[in-house]
């Protein structure tokens, strides 16, 4: 017989077969590994002086999924969503200086909760030391071929009367990337690629979800909204005919300071953008 106390067996958690986690983990299987990209981009703008100031830098980064081993029960009383998952770390260095610039933990949770009126099944938590964490909730698609990425803007919403040319940092040119459309830089990244399957992952802080913020950042440049995509793609390499895994991703934090011009009571939304593709190793 056990010698383990009847309360005791209600916390024991044991590991899944690891030849049967990913069938667990559904369209987040796929994430699984380590991923490496230099072809990433950071534009965020920042409170200077009683102005702002457009830093626009590139980057490379290495990002680890790991499952986290065991589904996790959350009971309700009448029943319990057992809850699969995977962890995840970031680090990102300038493409440039080869300074850090960014390091990230959390988590992506499959949850396929029944009773989710919304019937949101992916669930980010995120971790970044500038003192914010975030529960960014959403969805997930197959199909095959290339993604569809669309356009996004990252100029400021300053409403109107801003002055002339006050925009400007973000409408000269850049090589390689596009300041005021990043996404259009994903879609050049692939031109020519034979992508034979994309998956993709959308999450967005809309409630139920939602960011966290130290007082610092809500007084000075408050995070209050962040969305992502993330497109997990098997692509054909046309000269050897094997297939590779590629992930590219866009996310974009919306970050609230400075009066608008037509209305001091409000605040201006400044899209914080990153993307980049990855190849898994």
């Amino acid at each position: 017989m056990s010698d383990t106390p009847a309360y005791a067996k209600e916390f024991v958690r044991l590991s899944a077969v690891p030849q049967a986690i990913p069938s667990q983990l559904g369209p987040l299987a796929g994430l699984l590994g380590t991923w490496m990209g230099s072809k990433g981009w950071n534009l965020i703008a920042v409170p200077h002086a009683n102005s702002f100031l457009l830093l626009v830098r590139p980057y490379i980064e290495t990002l680890t999924f790991a499952p986290i081993g065991a589904l996790v029960p959350n009971r309700s009383g009448t029943e319990t969503l057992m809850i699969p998952g995977i962890e995840y770390n970031l680090r990102i260095t300038d493409a440039e200086t080869n300074e850090a610039m960014h390091v990230e933990n959390g988590m992506w949770l499959l949850l396929n909760d029944p009773q989710d009126p919304k019937g949101l099944h992916i669930a980010r938590q995120s971790i970044v030391p500038h003192g914010d964490s975030l529960l960014a909730l959403g969805n997930s698609s197959v199909a095959a071929g290339p993604p569809q990425i669309p356009d996004i803007s990252t100029l400021p919403d300053t409403g109107t009367g801003a002055p002339l040319g006050y925009t400007d940092p973000y409408l000269t040119p850049l090589p390689g990337f596009t300041k005021t459309n990043p996404n259009a830089t994903l879609r050049n990244a692939i031109q020519g690629q034979k992508i034979l399957e994309t998956v993709t992952i959308s999450v967005s802080t809309t409630p139920p979800g939602g960011i966290v913020n130290i007082p610092f950042i809500v007084k000075n440049a408050d995070a209050r909204h962040f969305a992502s995509t993330y497109w997990i793609e098997k692509v054909q390499d046309s000269a050897t005919g094997t297939v590779f895994e590629q992930l590219q991703y866009s996310q974009q934090t919306d970050l609230f300071f400075l009066p608008k011009f037509d209305d001091p009571r409000q605040l201006i939304k400044w899209p914080h953008v990153n993307i980049n593709t990855l190849v898994k190793q």
